[in-house]
């Protein structure tokens, strides 16, 4: 198992790979060649930042069955999925910010994210680990009241979007089993979620086939694979932990300014 992260260090942005308590600083692509520059960086001396730059990130909305059981959805055929923008993406212990525009209730959503690691399009579900680098914790930030607050248009985009709600991390990991991992989220250090990936609907090798089909997925784009039950409103200086054994904690505070 690697754990690769992207960190800064004097207004200088690295990659590499956590080594126990130092960072091995690496060179090159993350998602292709790459070797050892030398360098090592112990952790208290670097800021991690999100693991990766994704230019887009894909995310699932009722791919869990507990959920769909309890809202009353129907199974989909197919991933339902809206695009969250580069923009809004932030890592490990930056804050979230709720948007000037909105007084609404802002919920955390704790998931499992899947980092594409080869550019692909029409991927076989049997190819598709081919395409998976690795997976990392994700917290898809929304501004609830938005979606539906107009009729005539729902507005999934624009209430998943604000810079500052999608934050990832701390590290991408290389791990296997994944159907064997839990998505546990803390508020506060209070237990909120605790689901199995194994409740997924699509497995992660059938999302990366299926939304292949619909479009190009590149090295550094993120499919955030949906939340289950237990997501929940933030309360202002609220501290978010989503915690997946293998990847790490990605901890984060929602602080109203």
């Amino acid at each position: 198992m690697n754990k690769w992260v992207r960190f800064e260090h004097d207004g200088d942005i690295h990659f590499g790979k956590i080594e126990q308590t130092y960072i091995t600083e690496y060179r090159g692509d993350m998602f292709n060649a790459n070797e050892p520059s030398g360098k090592t960086w112990p952790l208290d001396e670097i800021t991690l930042l999100a693991p990766c730059n994704p230019a887009k990130i894909i995310a699932l909305w009722n791919n869990f069955y507990a959920l769909a059981e309890k809202q009353g959805n129907e199974i989909p055929e197919a991933p339902y999925y809206f695009l969250k923008p580069s923009s809004c993406v932030i890592g490990n212990a930056a804050p979230i910010l709720p948007p000037a525009s909105y007084q609404g209730r802002i919920f955390y959503e704790g998931e499992l994210g899947i980092v594409i690691g080869k550019k692909g399009k029409d991927i076989q579900v049997s190819e598709a680990e081919e395409y998976i680098f690795g997976y990392t914790c994700v917290n898809d930030v929304t501004a609830m009241q938005l979606i539906h607050e107009k009729e005539a248009f729902s507005q999934w985009t624009r209430a998943k979007s604000f810079d500052t709600f999608g934050a990832i991390g701390p590290c991408i990991s290389t791990l296997d089993k994944v159907e064997q991992l839990v998505v546990r989220t803390l508020v506060n250090g209070r237990e909120r979620q605790n689901y199995p990936v194994a409740d997924m609907i699509f497995s992660p090798a059938q999302q990366v086939s299926l939304l292949s089909a619909d479009m190009t997925l590149e090295p550094g784009d993120v499919i955030a694979c949906g939340t289950s039950l237990g997501a929940m409103p933030m309360k202002s200086n609220t501290k978010i932990e989503v915690i997946i054994d293998g990847i790490g904690v990605l901890e984060n505070t929602f602080s109203p300014s």
